[in-house]
């Protein structure tokens, strides 16, 4: 917010405007959650802009009405530019923050720090925000919940749990991520007056996973198309025991669009999935060569592998045979583990293409996937959860290795492929710096084969030719839209049997 609001500053949007229009929203909030007309009120305020936000909204509130009581953190001769100018506006008593500033409140509004604090809390600041805690009052919390990070969605110290939270002119990573998401209630986002040619200005490059970022390079039909010009989805099926996860990938391959699914699979394989598909056709290949003869055909759009594959170095040369070809490719899975370090020593039959007797060949590594995945032209996506993630990119995983943000980041970076790391708060992030967070899935989407069905939307809409990262953010999107049509008690199979009515309403709002 420090570059926004400069920038708003230079645009002529002085300051004090700024401050003025943040504290009338927070305090317009405070009023829808209010128990009543005329409630007690208490402010928590900080000692830098954040409660400057808080004088302006104590000071409405006073005018509307409502018992305001107001305690600062530190002195009130400490405070400097518009957060002084906006306590000397306030003209009413100012009492030193501690935990009774709180008690016997009928609301709380939060203005101790914003979404810059990065460190934990500590002394009179945190216990307030425990008294907040144990109060059972409700609680508006301004920009961020007090002791979040607002870039992390992380905190080492004591955190606000707030009722509402009201942000300003764009939501920030910790009100998407967990466990910041859980603490900041329901997110208003205010206009306070920053110009949208400021965000230009910024560059941003981390972005809330929304239609509006995908929409424009989404493959909606044409009037003149047809099945071919829809593209060719290729899934690599598992062993015959294991092939329902590589179905329901196909599956949502074709509800993603592609004109055509081909499950591929050896001969035992093919033969459970026959009994099982109709509008997905099968093909049985006898090992990785063949494999690879049919992918060298640059009619495949695009190719998916790890669903079912089962792990080990079979699975690991299989996968990259279908690098080498010219489709795009979406890793899932036993695809990524089979590249883990410690995973893949002894051979396993897997897809029932490559079986690598051990000894004859180096054990697969994290490094000679990304080698491989950057020695191509056509794109490649990983969809990793937390344990595969770790297994694959474990320098990432540890607890100083940063946020879901920046660790998705950083894999991003070194694989060379565009990574999706799921959980309730997914991120997609692409080599080229991009990022988006998803904040629609809901907790009924965790259920087993729910990766799958994900992994072959990916794979549907890369068939299609749409770029990497879109296709990445619209197929999660998609995939959690989906699930909230549902509801609660969805199997992955539901899954790709919601999506028209999903795009029918996305392209309504073309």
């Amino acid at each position: 917010m420090g570059r926004a609001d400069a920038l708003a500053a230079a645009h002529g949007v002085p300051g004090l405007v700024l401050m003025e229009n943040a504290g009338r929203a927070v305090a317009e909030a405070a009023v829808a959650v209010a128990p009543r007309a005329g409630a007690a009120i208490a402010v928590a305020c900080g000692p830098g802009n954040n409660g400057g936000d808080g004088f302006v909204a104590a000071r409405l509130l006073r005018e509307q009405g409502y018992q305001v009581r107001l305690g600062l953190l530190g002195s009130r001769e400490s405070l400097k530019g518009d957060a002084a100018a906006m306590a000397q506006r306030w003209g009413e008593p100012v009492e030193p923050l501690a935990a009774t500033t709180v008690a016997g409140a009928d609301l709380i509004i939060d203005a101790l720090f914003g979404a810059g604090l990065s460190r934990p809390l500590d002394g009179i600041a945190a216990d307030v925000v425990g008294a907040i805690n144990v109060s059972g009052t409700p609680v508006v919390a301004v920009d961020v919940p007090s002791g979040l990070d607002g870039t992390t969605g992380t905190s080492s110290g004591p955190v606000v749990q707030a009722t509402c939270t009201v942000t300003f002119f764009r939501l920030k990573p910790g009100h998407l991520l967990l466990p910041g998401r859980a603490l900041c209630g329901e997110v208003l986002v205010a206009d306070i007056g920053i110009p949208e040619q400021a965000l230009q200005e910024i560059g941003a490059r981390t972005f809330v996973n929304r239609p509006t970022l995908w929409r424009k390079a989404y493959p909606w039909p044409r009037i003149d198309g047809h099945k071919y010009t829809r593209g060719h989805a290729v899934v690599v099926s598992g062993p015959a025991e294991s092939t329902g996860a590589a179905r329901m990938g196909a599956r949502g391959a074709l509800r993603a669009g592609a004109g055509l699914v081909t499950v591929v699979g050896s001969v035992t394989a093919t033969a459970v999935n026959a009994t099982h598909l109709t509008a997905v056709m099968i093909k049985g290949v006898g090992g990785d060569a063949a494999l690879g003869e049919f992918l060298s055909d640059v009619r495949r759009n695009a190719a998916l592998i790890g669903p079912g594959a089962g792990v080990g170095a079979g699975t690991a040369a299989t996968v990259l045979t279908v690098l080498a070809s010219p489709a795009a490719v979406v890793l899932d899975a036993d695809a990524l583990t089979s590249f883990a370090p410690g995973e893949s020593q002894e051979p396993v039959r897997a897809t029932g293409f490559g079986f690598v007797v051990r000894g004859t060949e180096p054990a697969p590594t994290p490094e000679g996937l990304f080698s491989a995945i950057k020695a191509r032209k056509a794109p490649v996506v990983l969809t990793p959860h937390e344990g595969e993630f770790k297994r694959l990119f474990g320098e990432f995983a540890g607890p100083s290795a940063g946020s879901k943000l920046e660790r998705t980041r950083r894999a991003a970076e070194t694989s060379g492929a565009v990574v999706i790391l799921k959980g309730p708060d997914t991120v997609i992030a692409s080599p080229d710096g991009r990022a988006a967070i998803n904040d629609n899935a809901p907790p009924w989407l965790a259920t087993a084969g729910s990766g799958d069905v994900l992994a072959g939307l990916v794979t549907g809409l890369l068939a299609q030719s749409m770029p990497a990262f879109e296709a990445a953010c619209a197929a999660v999107w998609l995939h959690g839209e989906c699930a909230k049509r549902l509801g609660v008690g969805l199997i992955a199979e539901d899954l790709p049997e919601a999506l028209p009515q999903v795009l029918q309403t996305l392209q309504t709002q073309r």
